[in-house]
């Protein structure tokens, strides 16, 4: 059995009170999945801005830290 199948069969055991929790915790996921890649996203999109921030000779000698 799959896990989707089990959790399928969990969630029709549940009361409606905490069905209403579950569905909660489901969209907070979601949520934090998708902050997640938006930070990502914005985390490539600015890397070649501080590229040259990054790297030059004046900084070299923390690359090695």
């Amino acid at each position: 059995m799959s896990v989707r199948e089990l959790i399928k069969n969990e969630v029709d055991r549940l009361p409606e009170n905490l069905l209403i929790e579950v569905y909660d915790f489901m969209q907070f996921l979601e949520v934090k999945k998708e902050r997640n890649l938006l930070a990502k996203a914005s985390q490539e999109l600015s890397a070649p801005s501080f590229q040259k921030i990054w790297d030059n000779e004046e900084d070299a000698v923390y690359d090695n830290l």
